[in-house]
């Protein structure tokens, strides 16, 4: 797929809590070849102590108005100079990169994001719901207060929500969830999140016979397949999460 290097344009940042929030960046380019799933790799400006760009999954797209959203959670010195951005400030990015979420042939889907895992099912969410495909997004939050674009997710499926503290929804991580006990019912499950998380669903997934498909993680820096950090092993060998994944069906992991 034809990747675009661009200087993006900010347009707004939007606050959501103390923890996340959301940029959205202007092209100038049609984007509507961008699949749910995939990233953009970002050159943070005006910060010396960051010398290698950092991926983002791609929250949401506006083609209408060429619109990159992001959704950013604050974890160290990138993401808290990204949030001192303004608008009319210019980023450098590659986009888009990776392989996404296929989604063909599904009539209902089971989303599941924990924590800032939820970044790239938001335009997953909205592509499935245009297909006429019937969502069913399960959020998993460590308390209510972190609770965030609820409102959004609920424009593209019946949302369901667990908290740690049970401040929210139902207690415990997400994979508590008593929608798990009716999973039969989904022809398919989206994951991202932290590892355990993926794989405790995977699991689930593979004892009720259910296709699943996960986005990992992986500390990817180059996003191109050259630096080699993000390789994870599968069942056709060590390949990069970066340029193979990071959307993977579980049947291809050896976890």
């Amino acid at each position: 797929m034809h990747k675009i290097i661009e200087d993006l344009r900010v347009d707004k940042i939007i606050k959501l809590n103390e923890k996340y929030y959301l940029i959205d960046l202007i092209s100038k380019n049609d984007l509507s070849h961008i699949e749910p799933g995939q990233f953009l790799e970002l050159l943070v400006p005006n910060a010396s102590n960051v010398f290698l760009r950092r991926p983002f999954s791609i929250h949401n797209v506006d083609n209408e108005n060429k619109i990159i959203r992001l959704f950013i959670q604050i974890v160290g010195k990138a993401t808290q100079a990204l949030k001192n951005l303004k608008s009319g400030d210019v980023v450098n990015c590659i986009f888009p990169l990776g392989k996404g979420f296929s989604y063909n042939n599904i009539k209902n889907s089971l989303i599941v994001g924990g924590g800032c895992g939820i970044a790239p099912l938001l335009f997953l969410s909205k592509k499935l719901h245009n297909s006429g495909i019937e969502n069913t997004i399960l959020m998993g939050f460590k308390t209510k207060n972190d609770i965030v674009e609820y409102d959004e997710y609920t424009k593209y499926g019946n949302v369901l929500l667990t908290t740690e503290d049970g401040s929210a929804g139902e207690k415990g991580y997400v994979t508590n969830h008593s929608i798990f006990t009716k999973v039969s019912n989904f022809d398919q499950i989206f994951a991202c999140g932290p590892i355990n998380m993926l794989k405790a669903i995977a699991k689930i997934a593979k004892k009720y016979n259910v296709q699943c498909q996960v986005s990992l993680e992986n500390t990817m820096a180059c996003g191109i397949g050259v630096c080699l950090c993000c390789v994870t092993k599968t069942v056709r060998g060590n390949i990069c999460t970066c340029t193979e994944g990071p959307v993977f069906n579980i049947n291809e992991l050896l976890w």
